[in-house]
């Protein structure tokens, strides 16, 4: 039950997610709101990388993220995220597509150069979290700074608040 939800949700959440990328101007992909933020490309490459690690999460027990090497891209340049996006969402819908219930309650461990970070958990649990919350967090940045720039927000779960105003009429 819980995978199946899961995977409901990905499908619904991986659209959102399509749209906002899309709302990432190339004229603002330098945008940063403070010195230790990332710049606007760099958080979209950020958010396109979190579903590759759909795979290591949900087909490996130990997933060590430094020995895991991805081409990325620069994050200046947004069509390249944008592909970036697209073949991490196949990756992770395949890897969602493997999963069973059972794995979902099986211990999970991220490493980096053999350290351990985060575990060992049940993998939903890190699913969830590590996962799915984690896109989630770094879309809500993502929004506030398409409109430090000026930038047109699109809607996720309804008509944004700029949205529901013209409807309004003010």
């Amino acid at each position: 039950m819980l995978l199946q939800s899961l995977r409901a949700e990905f499908e619904q959440e991986v659209k959102s997610t399509r749209k906002l990328l899309e709302a990432v101007p190339a004229k603002d992909i330098g945008f940063k709101p403070s010195p230790v933020s990332w710049t606007m490309g760099e958080l979209a490459q950020h958010i396109a990388t979190i579903y590759y690690w759909y795979v290591g999460t949900l087909t490996k027990s130990v997933y060590d993220l430094t020995a895991d090497h991805i081409e990325r891209g620069a994050p200046s340049d947004i069509a390249a995220t944008l592909e970036l996006f697209e073949k991490n969402v196949a990756l992770a819908r395949q890897a969602l597509a493997s999963t069973t219930e059972e794995s979902l309650q099986e211990n999970w461990t991220m490493q980096a150069g053999g350290q351990t970070v985060l575990g060992p958990m049940p993998r939903g649990a890190v699913a969830r979290g590590f996962l799915f919350n984690h896109i989630y967090h770094h879309r809500g940045e993502m929004i506030v700074y398409l409109r430090a720039t000026g930038n047109k927000v699109p809607g996720l779960y309804g008509p944004t608040y700029e949205q529901s105003q013209a409807q309004k009429g003010g």
